[in-house]
């Protein structure tokens, strides 16, 4: 069986003030094509197929496009689930009916853990949910973290799983190692929004959604596709693709990426104004593409962002180098500065920051009470 894996399309996604969803079309439009020459037996899309849990109607209106061209022109199933930017009820609205033309959406989670069959394989659809979520629908109070909660939805499946057919896990989750860019929202503080790679060792594949880079884990059959575009400029350096899979009968993989070209690429340029504007320079550049521009020049100058869109219309970012140096060496000593603080100093920083209410006496003598005890079970902080 063949079928093709993606995710994180974010449909309505909002960079530096500007709408992508004429870049996503774009880069939509290519992806139907890509499946309608492969012919394959289904595609998989792995949660955050918009960007807000409620997106702006252009975007409602390129997702039916696609959808249909996808299911009901070139009659390809379509397997998906919501992520954690989605809306898990807006998405789940259609889908008892979605079913009759081979639409598989599981926006919500549900504690029937029955696999959609097709070409002999048995596609496992786990939309994204918080800890809380979880530990109410199986009824399992030692659910805590995305951990317990993804150990436990495993186990459920495990319970009728069938190792003898090839079983895919179509899931929104981030997996221990994973590399992050600044357009990924996180799950949780700390590492408790974290699940492992064991967690999908029952399964000949694992079709994930949530990191925006195709290699931001290394393993054979546990796979992140890849955000549809490049969303923020710490993803300039990522590739963009799509994943066909061919997977035997006897769970055996063959995986082939698929680049997907935007109109407009984001890049990052560096140099001194002057070379900046230097016909020499830009007439190599695709000087149309989304922009982050980093000057070396020192000192004061005289509008240099009217001076630079004179020749690339679409800058999103300007800086300059030594702002960047000295921003580097602020954080660095804000950092050293907080570690040198007490606990409770530090968490009446942190208090501050959260809300607008009186950190009393009575409350600093809680917390100090608290971190004490935690410093005595402990040893040491």
């Amino acid at each position: 069986m063949k079928f093709i894996h993606t995710a994180d399309w974010h449909l309505g996604k909002l960079v530096h003030g500007i709408y992508m969803t004429e870049e996503q079309r774009v880069v939509l439009n290519q992806f139907v094509q890509l499946v309608e020459e492969e012919k394959p037996d289904a595609v998989v899309i792995a949660g955050d197929l918009y960007d807000r849990s409620v997106p702006p109607t252009e975007a409602v209106n390129l997702l039916d496009e696609i959808l249909f061209k996808i299911n009901v022109e070139l009659k390809t199933p379509i397997l998906a689930i919501s992520g954690n930017h989605d809306s898990a009820e807006r998405l789940s609205f259609g889908s008892s009916w979605y079913r009759q033309s081979h639409f598989y959406m599981q926006g919500r989670l549900s504690r029937e853990m029955t696999p959609v069959q097709l070409g002999g394989v048995n596609f496992y659809l786990v939309p994204y949910a918080e800890p809380g979520i979880v530990r109410e629908l199986l009824d399992d109070q030692s659910i805590h973290s995305h951990e317990d909660a993804m150990k436990s939805l495993v186990g459920s499946i495990e319970k009728t799983i069938n190792p003898n057919e090839p079983n895919v896990f179509i899931g929104h989750a981030f997996v221990i190692g994973g590399k992050t860019s600044d357009s990924e929202r996180i799950l949780s503080v700390g590492g408790s929004g974290c699940v492992s790679m064991d967690c999908f060792q029952p399964f000949s594949y694992t079709a994930l959604g949530h990191l925006h880079s195709p290699d931001a884990i290394k393993h054979q059959t546990i796979k992140y596709s890849g955000s549809l575009l490049k969303y923020s400029f710490s993803e300039v350096n990522q590739r963009k693709t799509v994943s066909i899979v061919n997977i035997e009968p006897n769970g055996e993989l063959t995986i082939e990426e698929r680049s997907l070209t935007p109109k407009q690429d984001m890049r990052e340029i560096t140099g001194y104004l002057e070379e900046l504007l230097d016909p020499a320079f830009y007439s190599k550049q695709k000087t149309d593409d989304y922009l982050k521009v980093v000057l070396h020049d020192e000192g004061a100058i005289l509008d240099p962002i009217n001076k630079l869109r004179q020749v690339y219309p679409n800058i999103l970012h300007l800086e300059k180098k030594i702002d960047r140096k000295d921003m580097k060496e602020k954080t660095s000593l804000t950092t050293m500065q907080k570690q040198s603080k007490t606990e409770l100093a530090l968490f009446e920083e942190f208090y501050h920051e959260i809300t607008t209410s009186e950190f009393s006496q009575e409350k600093r003598d809680l917390m100090t009470s608290i971190i004490d005890h935690v410093k005595g079970e402990t040893g040491n902080l």
